[in-house]
């Protein structure tokens, strides 16, 4: 039997040993084409497109390398509503507290890439506090997205834009708490606009349920707070293809959770070997293989990586690694990405931490008569939707995935709902849950294809 993955690391060009963090997928010079944009921490920033049968680099830029800062969270979204996306990059020099280099927000256009966070006007405004992970979050629905910043022993921060200058709302949303921020994913959770559920350690899971644009922490209310665990990878997922989003949360050597709504409350139905304990860094749920079923994969930094198929009753049913396994890898994120437009998702590990080393890329063996359709949400303003959801609805399943605004821990995946097709099925519909809870129906479904999706229309 095949291996699950095939390791195609050979593709990436100069691929050095280097300390990197966190991972975002974004289409960073504009050509419609997705990178990886790729943390360096003490090393350069990398933006990753595939160009010419390989993967290489594809900004110079020293706003964007930022080779003396520490940089290990990242997350890309439309926060000026020009339809494109500007990239967070989230420094740290220091474990807890106050950090001696505050974060970039960079604008890019027309080949010149500007530090928001440069201009005098928002000097006021730097995040001097260490921190962990960075998503965005249309919290009023309107495609006007702000920045949800989980530091480590300092406030939350919560950036938007307005004319021009940027500002943390985070104290007037009553949401600036001091934790041990650590992971972040942000979608329809709970109510019908964007809800917030922070993974934290030292302390207890924030979930902010979004009321008209101001949030509710109600953590507590569905069962979710965990404060005895020490969270890492968090991701949502359709856990029993019924078109309802679960989460699922690593804690770091702590059991890992797979919380789905029941009634008023979330369960937890993880089970061995899934929930065991392990040195989690990021998880990711996603179908590698086109057969209409997710996988889970987890990260570990210093153990070997785990994956796991999402079968129909909900249960967990683990798959035998050989590449992609990295037992001796060092791993510190990942990301998703079809980089190369063939319809199979790539994934992108990077490594750091306690040693340098290469980043990895994998591809899943993918039989050929498997088959897949892509959904890619476009905004009023043009710029990918983030934070809304897709269902795909076929006479076998409802399948929910999320249009990803930023994963826990450290990264983004790509802004686009992948779907393998499973045998027989036969697809309905398409419907886009949007960020204000409006939802668009499609019935013109064209297999091995990317539907893009515009909220205009």
């Amino acid at each position: 039997m095949a291996d699950f993955f095939q390791n195609i690391s050979n593709l990436i060009e100069n691929n050095v040993d280097r300390l990197s963090y966190g991972v975002s997928v974004t289409d960073i010079n504009k050509d419609g084409k997705f990178e990886f944009v790729v943390t360096g921490f003490g090393t350069d920033n990398l933006a990753l497109g595939y160009e010419d049968g390989i993967i290489k680099n594809l900004v110079t830029n020293n706003n964007f390398n930022d080779t003396d800062r520490r940089t290990i969270g990242v997350a890309a979204c439309d926060i000026d509503q020009d339809g494109y996306e500007e990239v967070y990059f989230l420094n740290t020099d220091t474990y807890s507290g106050e950090k001696q280099y505050s974060d970039r927000l960079l604008d890019i256009k027309q080949n010149q890439i500007i530090d928001l966070f440069s201009l005098d006007k928002n000097m006021k405004e730097l995040n001097y506090t260490a921190g962990r992970s960075v998503a965005c979050v249309d919290r009023e629905g309107n495609g006007k997205y702000g920045i949800y910043i989980a530091n480590y022993g300092g406030p939350t921060r919560f950036y938007e834009y307005h004319n021009g200058s940027i500002s943390d709302k985070a104290p007037e949303l009553k949401i600036d708490q001091i934790t041990g921020g650590r992971a972040i994913v942000v979608g329809h959770i709970l109510s019908d606009y964007n809800d917030i559920f922070a993974a934290n350690e030292r302390g207890a899971n924030f979930l902010y349920r979004n009321d008209n644009g101001n949030f509710v922490d109600v953590a507590n209310e569905f069962e979710v707070q965990d404060i005895f665990q020490n969270g890492r990878g968090t991701t949502l997922s359709n856990i029993f293809y019924d078109g309802e989003l679960g989460i699922i949360n690593g804690n770091w050597m702590g059991y890992h959770r797979t919380y789905v709504r029941m009634g008023d409350k979330f369960k937890d139905i993880a089970k061995p070997d899934f929930d065991t304990p392990t040195r989690v860094r990021t998880v990711i749920s996603a179908d590698f293989d086109n057969d209409g079923y997710d996988e889970v994969f987890i990260n570990n930094i210093g153990e070997p990586n785990k994956l796991f198929k999402i079968l129909q009753s909900g249960e967990f049913e683990k798959i035998d690694l050989n590449q992609a396994l990295e037992p001796n890898g060092l791993g510190t994120g990942a990301a998703v990405a079809d980089i190369d437009n063939d319809g199979i998702l790539e994934l992108l590990i990077s490594h750091g931490e306690s040693g340098e080393q290469p980043l990895s890329l994998y591809k899943a063996n993918v039989p050929s008569n498997h088959k897949f359709i892509r959904i890619k949400p476009i905004n009023t303003f043009g710029a990918p939707a983030r934070g809304a959801t897709v269902k795909l609805y076929s006479d076998q399943r409802i399948h929910a995935k999320t249009i990803d605004a930023g994963s826990g821990y450290l990264c983004q995946m790509e802004p686009v709902a992948h779907y393998g097709i499973r045998n027989s099925e036969v697809i309905e519909k398409i419907e886009v849950k949007w960020t204000n809870g409006e939802v668009t129906e499609y019935k013109d479904i064209k297999i091995n294809e990317t539907l893009v999706i515009n909220q205009l229309d």
